[in-house]
Parts: C-alpha cells; sequence; structure tokens
C-alpha cells in the first residue's frame, strides 16, 4: 500500500507533458547531457540536478531516468517527429537532410563572418567534447518587443568554441533559425531534433543594430 502512494505521489509530481527532447553523449555517463520540456519551458541537465519537481538520476541513449519521491520515472527519448510535435515551428520544417533556400528579403552575410562550411562529424564530436563548458560559459537573455519576445539575446559565449567558430559573438541578438522565428529558448532548443539531419544552418541575428545572416554548411 506504502509503494502505492509512493508511486501516486510521485506521478502527480511529474509533469505529465514533460519529455525529452534531445541528448548528447559523453564517454563519462556522468557528464552525458539531456534536454527535458515541460509546460514551454526546457532546462539542459546532467545527472543530479534537479528539474521539474525531481532529480535527474541518469541520461542515456535511450533516454533519461528521474526520481520522484523515491520513485523512478524512464522518459524515453523523442524522435525527431514527436519532437517537432511537441515544439512545432511557426513556418513548415524543410523536408529531412535539405538545407533551407535563403528567404526572400533575408538580409546579407556580415563580411567579418562569411559563411562557412563545417564537417558533421566534427561538429558532433566537438559538441560531445565542448558542451559543458558551453552550458558554463554561455549566457543568453530574451529580448522582449510590445510584450513579446523576439529574439535572444547572447550575453556571455564561451571563447573559441563551436559557438564562435560558427561565427556568433557576444552581443548578438538571435532572431530567426532556419525559418524560425525564435520567441524563446524553448523554441530554439526544440529546433535541435530538426537542425540534426540539415545541410545548412541559417541564423538571422541583429548585430550592432543591424540585421545580418549567418551561413553554415555541413557536409
Amino acid at each position: 500500500m506504502l509503494l502505492i502512494l509512493a508511486l501516486a505521489a510521485a506521478l502527480e509530481t511529474a509533469p505529465k507533458d514533460l519529455a525529452v527532447t534531445g541528448v548528447v553523449l559523453r564517454k563519462t555517463k556522468e557528464r552525458s547531457t539531456a534536454i527535458l520540456s515541460s509546460g514551454g519551458k526546457t532546462r539542459v541537465v546532467v545527472a543530479g540536478d534537479s528539474a521539474f519537481g525531481g532529480r535527474v538520476v541518469a541520461v542515456s541513449s535511450e533516454g533519461v531516468t528521474l526520481d520522484y519521491a523515491g520513485e523512478r520515472l524512464v522518459l524515453r527519448l523523442l524522435t525527431a517527429q514527436q519532437a517537432a510535435v511537441a515544439h512545432p515551428p511557426k513556418p513548415a520544417p524543410p523536408p529531412p537532410g535539405a538545407g533551407p533556400a535563403a528567404p526572400r528579403g533575408a538580409p546579407p552575410e556580415d563580411p567579418a563572418t562569411p559563411a562557412r562550411t563545417m564537417q558533421r562529424a566534427d561538429v558532433q564530436r566537438r559538441l560531445g567534447d565542448e558542451i559543458p563548458r558551453i552550458l558554463a560559459e554561455t549566457a543568453v537573455t530574451p529580448v522582449m518587443e510590445d510584450g513579446h519576445v523576439v529574439g535572444v539575446q547572447v550575453a556571455r559565449l564561451a571563447e573559441g568554441s563551436l559557438l564562435t567558430d560558427a561565427g556568433l559573438r557576444a552581443g548578438d541578438i538571435i532572431t530567426q533559425v532556419n525559418g524560425t522565428e525564435i520567441d524563446g529558448m524553448g523554441t530554439l532548443i526544440g529546433l535541435w531534433p530538426r537542425l540534426q539531419t540539415a545541410t545548412e544552418l541559417r541564423a538571422v541575428i541583429t548585430r550592432n543594430g543591424q540585421p545580418v545572416s549567418l551561413v553554415v554548411s555541413l557536409k
């Protein structure tokens, strides 16, 4: 009876829409990172972190195990299709593997950060190596206009990381990625499953008060 009550309490505590939308695995399991989403909010967590009323016990390729009042809850990693349903983008997504064409009227590229090409395997490797430092050293804040979030500003950036190599700078305001308007961190992180199959990443940012495009091709 006590076990049933404890389980009921755990299920009551866990948000009904709690989901795992992304996982980055490391050689050391304790350093593997997961993206949890619920109620329009998103958290990036590792084992031992507290999130959405529970404690993260483990992160694996299959999903995340959380502890709620002594009871374990296992959340499976959403597929790209399921994640798109959980975090629907405003425009229709491009076909898997197809890079989006430059939108009509898109701002020009910044001459100081021209389009570049990166190897997909190298990007995945660097993400695995650098994500703890990126999470620790990068800070973003929402930018409001008329009471609505119109982008996220990169207030602080991990220098020499994949982000700076892709062309981002501290102070940039990200307003659009691959045709999706960024109206909060949940939208930005929710793009992750689809961006894994994209051949081109195109971000519209505001830099020094002017809109410019950042373009990275993935091979």
